[in-house]
């Protein structure tokens, strides 16, 4: 399909892309549209692509985002960032530098049209807009800084004609090359020392400039915070600046084109409404930005650690001290209750299916719970009224669907849990006094730390401050992790418990 449903006859309101200028001028491109691993995504795509491949492509770029937005809320510097989301491009966007030229064309193809649906998405409201310039702008530097100098060099030129610089020659370099180092040597020695290590020497420093710095020059009106800073050399009009300050200058041109596309696109937006294909997809990417799927083959019941969930290890600390705090307080209540109303039974009964807790055991266990002590419900009683809806969340009654445990977006929908209740997120729906005993039963008390996780919640991120509660309890096994998802943010119970229990696992090697 296209980005719009497109007739290949004239009719009233719609366009023929088959005699449109802009289809010529991609037509004229060919396979030299993806000539470079990095894009202004400046020529908007027209090729045919399926259903499938629309919405597949559009949540893995999701995934990506939803990473780097995360990592932004924890105030994540784009080198951090790097090596968190690295992983993951080369999972759901990998860019090869590679010769196979079908692979290389296919790769850059579905980052070229996963950019543009996602554009389709965000385009919707000014909020929406700068959310996805600021993820994008993020992925734009994480990959800018990915490619070899050479590549940098070759995007930098193939946008000749619309940035306001060009790289000077080596030639030029070596003309005002004392200028060049006196005015940055310093700022090209600390990008150089930044992940510490002995001091390097002056002698390295201009070494390193004649040999791999490369200079753009550009009016200096251009930069006048660079200017007023004193951190370039500036001669006839024109500043000279090194490679270590000239990525925040594209990101910033990047930053101009977008907002003005989403602009665009948006103004394009009420020609969508003819095509009932493409809006309900928008409509459900748009619902679910932060709720991408389980992936239960990576972790979990898959991984051989569920064989040990049973209706009596779940109630040990070598198994639900692997618990989201939301898991951990919906157990609690049980156990001091011996009751859990609807939502929360649903809630943590899913997520302890979710672990790897079979339909016998997930029997057994609320059996026992609702039974104990100075209950007045007798096991007779409870298999009349509970029984089959525990079978039910299995499949194994009623309409037979193999229910999903839930992820944070869906507790998030739920209503907030009334008198009696204790389903929901507990950063969102406990008093401040009741999550900072929580937080220190997890063994969080340093004041800083809470603080931390109190200003996420503040700000209604509540899946942020899960993550942080996660890499705050996990210090000692993440510092030690290789795991790929070591950063990965937190937007599932059961990916918390799944990754806590990996990562055990690997500390125990």
């Amino acid at each position: 399909m296209k980005m719009f449903r497109q007739a290949k006859r004239r009719t009233a309101g719609r366009r023929n892309f088959e005699l449109s200028k802009a289809a010529t001028i991609y037509q004229s491109y060919g396979r030299n549209l993806y000539g470079s691993r990095l894009s202004f995504y400046d020529i908007p795509p027209l090729e045919e692509i399926t259903l499938e491949e629309f919405e597949t492509w559009a949540i893995d770029r999701l995934k990506v985002l939803i990473e780097i937005e995360s990592c932004l809320a924890r105030l994540k510097l784009v080198r951090d960032i790097e090596v968190t989301i690295k992983p993951l491009l080369l999972k759901y966007l990998p860019l090869s530098p590679g010769t196979n030229e079908s692979q290389v064309y296919e790769e850059r193809k579905k980052d070229h049209y996963s950019h543009f649906i996602l554009r389709l998405v965000f385009c919707r409201t000014e909020e929406l807009r700068k959310k996805f310039i600021k993820n994008e702008t993020v992925l734009f530097k994480v990959r800018y800084n990915m490619l070899q100098p050479k590549e940098q060099h070759a995007f930098v030129e193939s946008y000749h004609d619309k940035l306001p610089w060009k790289y000077i020659s080596t030639e030029e370099k070596m003309e005002m090359f004392d200028e060049l180092y006196d005015a940055t040597g310093l700022i090209i020695k600390n990008n150089l020392t930044i992940d510490g290590g002995e001091p390097l020497s002056n002698d390295y420093i201009k070494q390193h400039i004649k040999l791999k710095e490369n200079f753009i020059k550009l009016p200096f009106e251009k930069v006048p915070g660079l200017v007023s800073s004193r951190s370039i050399y500036l001669k006839q009009g024109y500043a000279y600046i090194p490679t270590t300050l000239q990525l925040n200058l594209l990101a910033v041109e990047y930053q101009e084109i977008l907002t003005k596309t989403l602009l665009k696109t948006f103004q394009s937006l009420p020609r969508l409404e003819e095509d009932d294909r493409v809006l309900p997809l928008l409509n459900n990417l748009s619902r679910n930005f932060s709720n991408m799927q389980y992936d239960a083959q990576q972790y979990g019941q898959d991984s051989g650690l569920a064989s040990d969930i049973t209706a009596a290890s779940v109630l040990q600390p070598a198994i639900n001290q692997h618990f989201p705090m939301c898991a951990s307080h919906l157990q609690k209540s049980l156990v001091h209750q011996s009751h859990l109303k609807f939502q929360g039974r649903q809630q943590l009964g899913l997520f302890l299916k979710g672990i790897g807790m079979n339909v016998d055991e997930a029997l057994k266990y609320w059996s026992y719970q609702f039974t104990k002590g100075s209950s007045s419900l007798t096991v007779e009683k409870f298999n009349k009224e509970y029984k089959y809806n525990i079978r039910h969340n299995y499949g194994l009654e009623g309409s037979r669907t193999n229910y999903r445990p839930w992820d944070c977006a869906t507790i998030l929908s739920k209503p907030k849990p009334g008198k009696g209740e204790s389903h929901g997120c507990p950063y969102r729906d406990l008093n401040m006094d009741a999550l900072v005993d929580n937080l220190n039963d997890m063994g969080i008390v340093d004041q800083q730390e809470i603080n931390g996780v109190i200003d996420d919640v503040g700000r209604r991120e509540y899946t942020v401050a899960c993550t942080r509660v996660f890499e705050l309890t996990h210090k000692k096994q993440l510092a030690t992790s290789k795991q790929s998802d070591e950063g990965m943010h937190i937007n599932h119970p059961n990916l918390y418990f799944d990754r806590s229990r990996q990562l055990e696992r690997v500390d125990a090697k």
